[in-house]
């Protein structure tokens, strides 16, 4: 269905206030030079965890675990991830998504379909320093829609930007931080410090 590259069975970081499964699916289009799962960027690597593993772990913890976050890498790059949120939904758990946005059209379609319930979407930087933080040449703009379809939603959701200063000076933040303020973003967001790669 998907392809996951680990996964947290219990996990209170994920998503604010709830108790959570964590699947942290397989592949990403950017190399942010900060990544805390840089074993997640190769999507051809194959899965650690299958379905039915994931599957038989929520049916026993139906009555313990809040929701299933899919992580990352990026979600959006898996073709099965409705199917696999629907599934989650089935099996009566609420679905939170972790999302840099790069997949706008296939963002749009989950939304639609109402299959999330919550997003932690990252936001890498100004949008006129996107590239530098990804690697990719024109992030910004499928970032951008993203963040806007997520804000059109009304879906509950939390902004956040990862400071890592080897790559994220002060000039940075203080250039994101006029920007978030310009968009009206700065209740919605918040800042955290880069992790050691897992």
């Amino acid at each position: 269905m998907i392809r996951i590259g680990g996964w947290s069975r219990l996990s209170t970081c994920d998503w604010p206030g709830r108790l959570v499964t964590t699947l942290f699916c397989q592949g990403c289009p950017w190399r942010c030079g900060y990544c805390h799962n840089p074993t997640l960027l190769n999507p051809r690597t194959p899965a650690a965890v299958t379905w039915p593993e994931v599957r038989a772990h929520l049916r026993q913890r139906q009555k313990l675990v809040d929701g299933v976050v899919f992580s990352g890498g990026e979600p959006l790059l898996q073709r099965g991830l409705a199917a696999a949120m629907k599934d989650v939904r089935e099996l009566g758990f609420a679905v939170g998504l972790h999302t840099g946005g790069a997949y706008p059209r296939r963002f749009g379609q989950l939304l639609a379909e109402s299959l999330i319930d919550w997003v932690g979407f990252d936001i890498k930087a100004h949008p006129e320093e996107y590239d530098t933080i990804t690697a990719a040449p024109r992030s910004a703009a499928p970032a951008l829609r993203s963040l806007h379809l997520l804000r059109s939603s009304g879906l509950p959701h939390q902004l956040r930007t990862t400071r890592d200063p080897e790559r994220f000076g002060e000039h940075h933040v203080e250039h994101l931080a006029s920007w978030l303020h310009e968009q009206n973003l700065s209740s919605e967001h918040t800042w955290q410090d880069a992790r050691t790669p897992a």
